[in-house]
């Protein structure tokens, strides 16, 4: 009932760009915070940076300078711009949101597919 879509990984060299996309779509009701996180092969599931509903966010001091959370208003849509991406930036990307999707609901997690994010040296 609520997607997670995600776009805008590839191959980049270090040093460069790249932008991040997420949408949220389906039954929801109020999104209380999106974010960012990484799986690299054979490590676990880190998070990258937050956002809440009231704009407050927050960064892993790995990409603190470097990275930057967004989001539209009205709210479905999060981006993570990424700069000065290095080597060991490169792992799937899932975007996360915890939303509620019916007022009488609690907040409950949601995920996307994932994109994968490769820096070469």
């Amino acid at each position: 009932q609520v997607q997670l879509v995600e776009s805008g990984g590839g191959l980049v060299q270090a040093g460069g760009s790249l932008r991040l996309s997420c949408a949220a779509s389906g039954r929801i009701f109020s999104i209380n915070s999106m974010g960012w996180y990484r799986q690299a092969p054979g490590k676990q599931r880190e998070l990258v940076a937050t956002i809440t509903s009231a704009g407050s966010t927050d960064y892993a001091d790995f990409v603190k300078g470097r990275f930057t959370i967004s989001r539209d208003n009205p709210w479905n849509t999060v981006y993570l711009q990424m700069n000065s991406l290095k080597t060991e930036d490169t792992a799937v990307y899932y975007c996360n949101a915890d939303l509620r999707n019916a007022w009488y609901r609690q907040g409950s997690g949601y995920w996307g597919q994932g994109t994968q994010v490769t820096v070469s040296s």
